[in-house]
């Protein structure tokens, strides 16, 4: 064994407590740290010969890395929807790698056994019965092209083909429809042979929404005269958290025939609240549901889960026809279900704040996060250089300047606001107007982190009509 493996290997315990202090240091000083870094990152180095040690690499993080990375585990960092890691899921995590198990089978090991009954207690959590099977990904796109696979497969057993097998020339053209769909649904079908330009952009309703109109949606499905097709609805759109009546939309079936897809990235966790519940109604009638764990379940990247009614044609996309790992049998490894053969064990940070903090736990977080961003919403809407975009129906504020928000003024105040190191909010156009959208899905976020963030959205809107852009 090399010298310095070695010695790692010797001195593993102190190792371990080493990183456990700096991780605490940084831990312990992230409500204060700047949310984002802009300066300039170092310049790279070469490769080491000769390597540092265990230590040698931790002090050199320190140094030279650990101080340029942003707050995105914080409290006030609003970009995107990002949630944080729970204590319970950081331990859960660092047990992860220390187990290092491979979760794409059952053979010698109790991980897969753990990893269903996690996806079970998520059903429970979202709703969805005992017909849904599931299985950890790495995030939101990947449980979308999961999902639209199967659907691929189901387009296929419709009319008389196996695309598994006779490849996706064999569909001919699909029809992909949906009312505000996330950019990851694009990305997918372009990654599964469908093409981006089959996805076709329904009607929405009227009046600042961003919710499909059935009706249309009903129109749209009777112009395709009986040829199968894929609907993509939404729980949860990224700009201002709108739901589509899933329940309506499934009533379709009853005329139509389609595939229901539902991305519920984040909405899924609407669920958790009785107050929000009946914005999901309906998402057990979904053939595939996308939900992203690293967001409001508040798990450390990389982690999120799919389910579907269909695993048959789960299995026959995804099986791995190998003697090595036999065909699947009975209750199929997860090697067959998910596109990756060797899968790190995502689900047991889940099972962690799960059985640490439980559903009324989680619940929490929800409604906490969903009272912070209509303080904010109210905050904004006082404040005379700013303006809502639209109205604060869950959990992500968007908002936009009162007055001439072009695209390079409102640049220019997100450039201010991540300069202030206070906060981070991420860009959007919504009803072709430019804006910035505040999400709140971490569990550290408190009302005083609401007052900062408003705070400094106040102070760069002020300096940017001192110092107009233009």
């Amino acid at each position: 064994m090399h010298p310095t493996l070695a010695d790692d290997l010797d001195r593993l315990p102190a190792l371990l407590q080493s990183a456990r202090d700096l991780a605490a240091r940084e831990l312990a000083g992230l409500s204060e740290r700047p949310v984002v870094h802009l300066d300039t990152a170092p310049g790279r180095t070469g490769l080491p010969a000769g390597g540092a040690g265990a230590e040698g690499a931790l002090e050199r993080f320190a140094e030279r890395w650990a101080p340029g990375f942003s707050g995105s585990a914080g409290p006030r960092y609003l970009g995107f929807v990002t949630g944080g890691a729970t204590p319970a899921s950081v331990a859960g995590d660092w047990l992860t790698s220390a187990y290092d198990q491979n979760g794409s089978g059952s053979a010698g090991s109790w991980a897969t056994a753990l990893e269903r009954e996690t996806v079970a207690w998520l059903r429970e959590l979202f709703g969805l019965g005992e017909a849904h099977s599931g299985a950890f990904v790495t995030g939101a796109t990947a449980s979308n092209t999961v999902g639209l696979a199967v659907a691929r497969e189901w387009l296929g057993e419709r009319l008389g083909v196996s695309v598994s097998r006779d490849g996706v020339a064999a569909l001919g053209p699909v029809d992909v429809l949906s009312g505000s769909p996330h950019s990851s649904i694009g990305k997918a079908l372009s990654v599964l042979g469908l093409g981006r330009d089959r996805l076709r952009q329904v009607p929405v309703l009227a009046g600042n929404r961003e919710a499909v109109d059935v009706d249309a949606l009903d129109a749209a499905l009777t112009g395709l005269r009986g040829r199968p097709a894929i609907v993509v609805a939404n729980a949860g759109t990224v700009n201002t958290v709108d739901f589509d009546d899933l329940r309506a939309i499934a009533a379709l079936k009853e005329r139509h025939e389609f595939w229901l897809h539902v991305d519920a990235a984040f909405g899924a966790f609407a669920a958790l609240s009785p107050a929000h519940a009946h914005l999901v109604d309906g998402l057990d009638a979904a053939d595939s549901v996308c939900v992203d764990l690293h967001k409001w379940l508040n798990v450390p990247y990389d982690a999120a889960v799919q389910f579907t009614r269909r695993r048959d044609l789960q299995v026959a996309v995804f099986h791995n026809a190998s003697p090595y790992l036999g065909l699947p049998t009975g209750e199929p490894d997860f090697v067959h279900l998910t596109p990756e053969n060797s899968r790190r064990l995502r689900a047991l940070p889940a099972w962690f704040s799960l059985m640490a903090y439980g559903s009324d736990g989680h619940r929490e977080i929800v409604e906490r996060n969903a009272a912070l961003a209509r303080a904010l919403g109210v905050g904004v809407a006082g404040v005379e250089g700013l303006r809502l975009l639209a109205p604060v129906r869950l959990n992500v504020v968007c908002l936009t300047l009162a007055d001439e928000p072009t695209q390079e003024r409102v640049d220019a105040l997100a450039r201010a606001v991540a300069a202030s190191g206070e906060t981070f909010l991420t860009p959007t156009v919504y009803a072709g107007v430019p804006g910035l959208r505040a999400a709140f899905s971490n569990w550290r976020t408190a009302e005083e982190d609401v007052e900062r963030v408003l705070a400094a959205l106040v102070t760069a809107s002020g300096q940017l009509e001192r110092s107009p852009v233009g």
